[in-house]
């Protein structure tokens, strides 16, 4: 009796539909997690404006749909937790940004700061800290500061020159820009936090800080890349 023997190329292509099948499914599990996670966000957190929630809330398919195709691609040297749509490594017993060194942040933003740069802060409120991810958007050489989206102007040693506006009204926010380094940029992506006692529950990244993750240049953090999101 012969025995039928499906050509290879349709072995190929079974395959490449099984693999595909398997990325669609990742791609609509992170698209559920990112969808619950802004909408809770936005009841809670969200402008007050209706014209302005309106927007954000009609361009929040494009960009969790982005997210999703980002975190799926798996180029991040993190395990992934796809129910969660977050990053995943061991947490430090203390945080690591503790052991930052104004001097050494000097001569690090002085040889390599430029605009579109990710880079760490320790963000710190009474004796709660995390690191967040923010990027350059200015840079004034003559008196070695710098401008990062979200969290303000800093000199090169990491001071921040003035706070923005959502922290001048507590004297208990503390910021801190930090030199990038693996362990810290780890501790920002996973949302690492800590207190008095040691670590405490992760914080949920926004999108806006995952994409930011997209641009890393993991070997040295110097160079800003484009995201490849396909």
């Amino acid at each position: 009796m012969t025995q039928f023997t499906e050509p290879a190329s349709h072995q190929s292509d079974f395959f490449n539909a099984l693999e595909s099948d398997a990325s669609q499914r990742t791609i609509a599990e992170l698209c559920n997690a990112l969808y619950e996670r802004e909408l809770s966000l936005l009841a809670q957190q969200g402008p007050s404006q209706l014209n302005l929630l309106r927007r954000r809330i009609a361009g929040l398919s494009y960009h969790v749909k982005r997210t999703a195709r980002f975190l799926a691609q798996g180029s991040v040297p993190l395990t992934l937790d796809e129910h969660n749509a977050s990053w995943q490594a061991k947490q430090a017993a203390k945080s690591p940004a503790r052991n930052d060194k104004p001097a050494a942040t000097l001569k690090w933003y002085s040889e390599h700061a430029k605009v579109g740069l990710v880079v760490p802060v320790r963000v710190q409120e009474f004796d709660n800290e995390h690191i967040e991810l923010d990027s350059i958007d200015r840079i004034q050489p003559e008196n070695q500061t710098l401008h990062v989206n979200k969290l303000g102007w800093f000199d090169f040693s990491g001071t921040p020159v003035e706070n923005p506006a959502r922290y001048q009204r507590s004297n208990h926010f503390k910021l801190t820009l930090l030199k990038p380094s693996k362990t810290i940029v780890t501790a920002a992506c996973c949302g690492h936090s800590w207190n008095h006692k040691g670590k405490t529950m992760p914080r949920t990244l926004p999108l806006r800080e995952i994409l930011l993750v997209s641009t890393l240049d993991w070997s040295r953090f110097t160079q800003a890349k484009k995201p490849v999101i396909r």
